[in-house]
């Protein structure tokens, strides 16, 4: 009866002990399966969720390349979404996340790649011509104004030129003397001479002939 009972004793301590440490190891276990971190990257920005963490004391910390855009502690949840730097390569981001309650339940640092952004196709547009196209197409005037004001047109072989004299008009008693000399000035001068004379000696005679009656 000893015996028995020893091995009974014995039985159910060996299966306490196993459930004892599939307790243990679901307890352990749950933790684990509570913390659920997510994280994204696109080409420009990167957003990272974290949930059911411990009520305090976790950090996380976000880098793109060296240069550090995240850097917090949180509680029991974490969300954010910030924008990356411009990159004309791909850039490498990192997180990593420290739990306050183990080392076990921390993760990374873990990496993602960031595109580069596609720029979108701008519209071509047909250059304006320049100055000296646009002149060269013009139609150029037969003569710049310049020109046609000191340029004077000649006067043609049929027409009068205006420096040549006027006819005198002929005849007519109603015309005005002449200031002038002309070629009669002469004979004018002898006749106004000889009835000057043919005056003085009618004057002469005509004493004569009233002395010679006296």
């Amino acid at each position: 009866m000893t015996a028995l009972r020893l091995r009974w004793q014995r039985s159910v301590a060996i299966a306490a002990t196993g459930a004892a440490a599939f307790v243990g190891t679901a307890i352990a276990a749950a933790p684990a399966q509570a913390h659920t971190p997510q994280w994204s990257v696109t080409c420009d920005s990167v957003s990272i969720d974290l949930k059911q963490y411990a009520p305090e004391g976790n950090k996380v910390t976000v880098k793109a390349g060296d240069k550090v855009l995240i850097d917090d502690t949180f509680g029991r949840t974490f969300h954010k979404k910030v924008d990356l730097p411009e990159h004309s390569k791909p850039l490498d981001v990192t997180a990593k996340v420290v739990a306050s309650d183990g080392d076990q339940f921390s993760w990374g640092p873990e990496t993602k790649t960031s595109p580069v952004c596609e720029k979108p196709e701008e519209p071509s547009q047909t250059p304006a011509p320049s100055p000296s196209e646009s002149e060269s197409t013009s139609p150029s005037p037969s003569a710049s104004p310049s020109q046609s004001a000191s340029e004077k047109p000649e006067p043609s072989a049929s027409e009068p030129s205006s420096s040549a004299p006027a006819e005198k008009p002929q005849g007519g008693g109603d015309d005005l003397a002449e200031t002038g000399s002309s070629s009669n000035t002469p004979m004018i001068a002898g006749i106004a001479a000889a009835v000057v004379i043919a005056g003085g000696g009618l004057v002469v005679f005509a004493r004569k002939r009233r002395s010679s009656q006296s």
